[in-house]
């Protein structure tokens, strides 16, 4: 079973660029990153199809962040820019097979999962 592991979190100031990095996703996975906040639900913020042919984001991303592959690499990349406080937490890589893209961002459809990356952005 494939294993998945997240990098690239840490403390930025508002504004700021982080860009994460999940290994081990295969090509044909639906790649999906999520977050979680102390005491809230996880919620999806991207996702894309298998291949990196089309990609799904979350409304309050949009426009900031960016979800990428690296097919190569078997790496999954979530840039993100224009960092605001509310967007702190503990960030999830997943995949499932292309069903799981059906509905991206709902974490029902994933299979796998990684241990997660904390990202902080301070006001």
């Amino acid at each position: 079973q494939e294993q998945l592991a997240e990098s690239g979190g840490g403390s930025v100031q508002a504004g700021g660029s982080l860009t994460l990095a999940c290994t081990g996703i295969k090509y044909i996975d639906c790649v999906g990153w999520f977050r979680q906040a102390p005491g809230n639900e996880r919620e999806g913020v991207a996702a894309d199809y298998p291949g990196g042919t089309e990609s799904f984001y979350a409304d309050s991303v949009k426009g900031r962040f960016t979800i990428s592959r690296d097919v190569a690499k078997k790496t999954s990349y979530l840039q993100m820019s224009s960092l605001k406080p509310e967007d702190s937490g503990l960030y999830y890589c997943t995949t499932g097979p292309g069903s799981a893209c059906v509905q991206p961002l709902r974490a029902a459809g994933y299979m796998t999962w990684g241990q997660g990356t904390q990202v902080t952005v301070s006001s």
